[in-house]
């Protein structure tokens, strides 16, 4: 009997892929024993985290978790330091022995069959690779982000000054794929900071695993996975075996309609508008916006005339270390426009900070999504076939904006000023072509892959064919 451990990094979007991956690998094959989640220490971790692990704990045996100790900051207090992923990458370098002596409890009645780690915890190969374990990376991104980052060393060499101040007038070739602009790159690299040479030296990591796991599917990003498969993508070196094993996501059943609660409020909303009619805004975990452009979504929202879900999160605090918290739940009267609710009470709901995002997309009367291009919800889009207008906010979502726009053809671009800021009236007209025969062409495309997602799931089709191949890797 096999045993796997998985260690994701702090972050509840990557938990929940690291536990989806785990859910999958236990479904597939009767001989694995046990599945053990290393959880790291993070201050600035939700209750909802800890409650995420409670529910999976108690639905799934075969899953444990297991805490590794705390680990004191070495800048002090979290404020000190440059970005989360600054402090992350270093909680994370610091877990090596704890890492190192789990690794080894786990073992002690029966080797570990596979290590899969997500990108963030770079530094734990390291420890598997001294105690000759077979080493995977989870990629929680696409295929083509994967070809994005395998050039970080590459993109490192090219540019002699920071991607912020480059702006629009360099942009990187990926090989066989598109170039990105400077200005896309991911946030946390645009200065040349700590995170920046993480990033870098990361991207030199995942060539030296035994093989890299991705949350895509093939027909989804077939120019990156022939890329990735053939090498052509990262010339010069060698990448390992790459396994398409998606779309991975939370299950449907999940939700909390599911399983003794109430429904959440915007369903029932949802229930009384008409088929395709609504527009959903929602933005991840992280979205949020001033309330500058707040107002301005509200105007456009409201001048367009359209039905809508909108899930409004707080604006940033300016506080140092703000972003470390969790963010309070907004007070709608202060931040949205006077009157904004009264004057859209019949066509909009408005919600506070989070919905069921997969029962919203799944509803029969969404017909379009306005979404900050993360991935998870990218290919939960995919996976219930509703078109997106692409407003990317941080992390490689810029990036993903120019994949869904321009390369796979399911969503329209939410145009930005040099500010990034949006204007009323493109946010109006965008929610209004989504909905009608404007958003036709992205609609049919969207169907498309939607269907092809589920098809790569079945037996003998491309992600289950990668599954198992996977699996086959860590036996042998």
């Amino acid at each position: 009997m096999e045993k796997i451990v998985l260690y994701p990094s702090p972050g509840i979007g990557h938990l929940i892929s690291m536990v989806e991956l785990g859910k999958l690998l236990l479904s597939h094959s009767s001989s694995i024993s046990s599945i053990t989640i290393l959880i790291a220490n993070f201050p600035s971790l939700s209750s909802s985290y800890s409650s995420y692990i409670s529910s999976v704990s108690a639905s799934f045996p075969s899953i444990t978790f297991l805490s590794l100790p705390s680990i004191p900051l070495l800048l002090g207090d979290p404020s000190n330091y440059e970005d989360v992923e600054h402090m992350l990458y270093e909680i994370l370098r610091s877990n090596s022995q704890n890492v190192k002596q789990s690794l080894e409890s786990i073992s002690i009645s029966s080797p570990v069959s596979a290590f899969i780690i997500d990108f963030f915890c770079y530094s734990a190969v390291e420890v598997s690779q001294t105690l000759k374990l077979p080493t995977y990376f989870f990629f929680t991104s696409g295929a083509s982000a994967l070809a994005f980052f395998l050039n970080f060393p590459v993109f490192d060499k090219i540019a002699t000054d920071s991607y912020r101040n480059l702006k629009d007038s360099a942009s990187f070739e990926i090989p066989g794929l598109f170039s990105v602009p400077a200005s896309h790159m991911l946030e946390p690299m645009l200065d040349r900071g700590v995170s920046y040479h993480e990033f870098v030296k990361m991207a030199e990591t995942m060539p030296k695993s035994d093989g890299i796991i991705v949350n895509t599917f093939e027909s989804l990003e077939v120019k990156a996975v022939k890329g990735l498969k053939q090498g052509t993508c990262l010339p010069g070196t060698q990448i390992p075996p790459v396994y398409c094993i998606g779309p991975l996501f939370a299950n449907r059943g999940a939700g909390a309609e599911n399983n003794g609660e109430e429904r959440h409020e915007c369903l029932k909303w949802l229930d009384s508008q008409p088929s395709k009619s609504v527009v959903y805004l929602g933005f991840g975990s992280r979205g949020m916006f001033s309330k500058e452009q707040i107002w301005e979504i509200a105007f456009g929202l409201e001048r367009s005339g359209v039905r809508f879900l909108w899930t409004v999160r707080a604006p940033p605090s300016q506080e140092k270390g703000a972003n470390l918290s969790q963010p309070p739940d907004p007070d709608l009267d202060s931040i949205l426009p006077e009157g904004f609710l009264d004057r859209t009470k019949d066509r909009g709901h408005v919600a506070k900070s989070w919905v069921p995002q997969i029962a919203v997309l799944g509803h029969e009367s969404v017909g379009g999504f306005v979404s900050h291009c993360g991935w998870n919800s990218t290919l939960e889009a995919v996976d219930a076939g509703v078109p997106m207008v692409a407003w990317p906010l941080y992390a490689e979502q810029r990036f993903n904006k120019i994949l869904i726009v321009e390369e796979i053809g399911i969503a329209l671009p939410m145009d930005e000023n040099e500010d990034w800021f949006v204007s009323s009236s493109e946010i109006e007209k965008r929610v209004k072509q989504i909905l009608g025969s404007e958003g036709d062409i992205v609609r049919k495309q969207m169907l498309k892959m939607s269907e092809k997602g589920k098809i790569a799931l079945n037996e003998g089709q491309s992600s289950n064919v990668a599954l198992t191949a996977l699996m086959e890797s860590w036996i042998h």
